[in-house]
């Protein structure tokens, strides 16, 4: 049995000094909008306090990022994104290393991974992003690792379609 905590004052600043910046980042990444994702980051700690959810022990960042992702497609839904230019050069906050090259690469990639429906995009997003593995995503999406897999898969599929289709144009 995992050990399960209540969110006092003390574990909320220590989960806020070590996790803010992922929520941040993951948000900011999802959004393309600096305010918007500071926005969603503080509703995610502001809910972890109000809420006082009991928390399974080493869990704690999954649920953060469960409760930012959830956010971010609650706004991304919303219509404003489809208004705001994506792919401006703002991605700097992203971590990993640039595999892609030059900033006109990666930036194609940006818009193609936010063309991506939710469900591909947020796999795509906590894997080659935030660096987790099949079985962690599964755990924090509440689905089997195969879902994962699947959708890791379609999701390169779908994005090499979407990258060959905006060279044709």
């Amino acid at each position: 049995m995992e050990a399960v905590q209540e969110v006092s004052t003390a574990s909320f600043d220590t989960l806020y000094s070590l996790y803010a910046n992922d929520v941040l980042r993951v948000c900011y990444f999802y959004l393309g909008d600096r305010q918007r994702a500071e926005d969603v980051c503080q509703d995610v700690f502001v809910k972890l306090i109000t809420a006082q959810p009991v928390l399974q022990t080493g869990k704690e960042k999954a649920w953060l990022l469960k409760v930012a992702l959830n956010r971010c497609r609650d706004i991304w839904r919303g219509g404003w994104i489809k208004r705001v230019v994506l792919g401006h050069p703002a991605f700097e906050l992203i971590p990993g290393p640039d595999e892609i090259g030059d900033m006109e690469e990666k930036q194609r990639l940006m818009e193609a991974i936010n063309r991506l429906p939710s469900e591909f995009k947020d796999v795509v997003l906590l894997h080659y992003y935030q660096g987790y593995g099949i079985a962690e995503i599964a755990v924090m999406l509440d689905i089997a690792e195969g879902t994962v897999s699947s959708r890791l898969s379609r999701a390169r599929t779908k994005l090499q379609g979407i990258l060959k289709e905006e060279e044709r144009s």
